[in-house]
């Protein structure tokens, strides 16, 4: 990991390019972001925080991307999101404004170049109220994707959610069966098991690391299907 201060104008000129709502802060503002924000260069796989682990600043995402999930004490782990450029990360700011520990685990995707800017300047800018108003309306998108896969996890069985995933990712799907099962939260044995059956039906052809889609109508019958 390496750590360098905001100090020249390429960082600042793609994080407003990137995250526009912070050009309408006051000059102040600004330049409390800019001098006090640290550029965070990580490479893939990096733990960027963990469970019980304290906050510390705010992320904003250049390039690469986290992927923030729900790990259990059996080593599996449920995805709820991924911070990409432009994004940032609701349970990072519900931490910073409730003061408490992350109750999830953030993982760089790929090689990641973030500006974390620390707790003291974020609630500062909160007091701009066009910060303000982008910090909450992350609440309430979050808040709908997460709405969304607990209703997925608990209403759609567990061959529907894979068939869904399949679909619209091209004729060829590059991914494992641990990639596919980590996505869906569930373990590669199950998702396995599924694909055989997908394929003992035409659905789909098994290769090493890739699945060709045979037949995306019988895919999108079964993901549709209301059981």
């Amino acid at each position: 990991m390496r750590h360098r201060l905001l100090d020249s104008p390429h960082p600042a000129t793609r994080l407003l390019a990137l995250y526009p709502v912070l050009a309408t802060l006051s000059p102040d503002a600004l330049t409390t972001l800019t001098r006090t924000a640290q550029r965070i260069e990580l490479a893939a796989g990096t733990m960027v925080f963990d469970e019980h682990h304290a906050c510390h600043g705010f992320p904003f995402v250049l390039a690469g991307g986290i992927r923030v999930v729900k790990a259990a004490p059996n080593g599996r782990e449920l995805p709820l999101y991924r911070v990409l450029p432009g994004e940032t990360c609701v349970i990072t700011s519900s931490c910073l404004l409730g003061h408490t520990d992350y109750n999830a685990r953030g993982i760089t995707e790929d090689e990641t170049e973030l500006l974390l800017l620390p707790r003291e300047s974020f609630e500062t800018l909160l007091a701009q109220q066009p910060f303000r108003a982008f910090v909450f309306q992350l609440f309430s998108d979050r808040v709908a994707d997460l709405m969304q896969l607990i209703e997925e996890v608990a209403f759609h069985k567990l061959d529907q959610r894979l068939a869904a995933q399949l679909l619209g990712r091209g004729r060829l799907v590059h991914a494992t069966h641990q990639q596919l099962a980590d996505e869906l939260g569930s373990v590669r044995e199950f998702v396995s098991r599924l694909l055989k059956g997908f394929a003992a039906q035409g659905l789909v052809a098994l290769g090493r690391e890739q699945i060709e889609i045979l037949d995306p109508a019988g895919l999108r019958s079964l993901a549709h299907d209301p059981r």
